[in-house]
């Protein structure tokens, strides 16, 4: 009974994982684009929104990656 506990909660785990790096991938696509547009709308020579949002979209991803791997560590084993 308990090794098919195990199993559940390991599989859990792995499955929180996983939607961590497709969260992540989504965070910095959706500040890419946000940056792009103001670029695009303010007519910059340089695409300084563009990298200033992907800058806050990696630190906020990071920030919620490891707020989350806190959550699975933490959780009842």
């Amino acid at each position: 009974m308990d090794k098919n506990k195990d199993k559940g909660n390991q599989l859990r785990k792995y499955l929180a994982l996983t939607g961590i790096a497709f969260e992540m991938g989504a965070i910095i696509f959706a500040c890419a684009y946000i940056g792009k547009k103001l670029d695009a709308y303010y007519q910059f020579e340089k695409n300084w929104c563009t990298m200033g949002f992907v800058l806050f979209g990696v630190a906020s991803s990071l920030y919620l990656v490891i707020k989350q791997l806190d959550r699975i560590n933490n959780s009842k084993k």
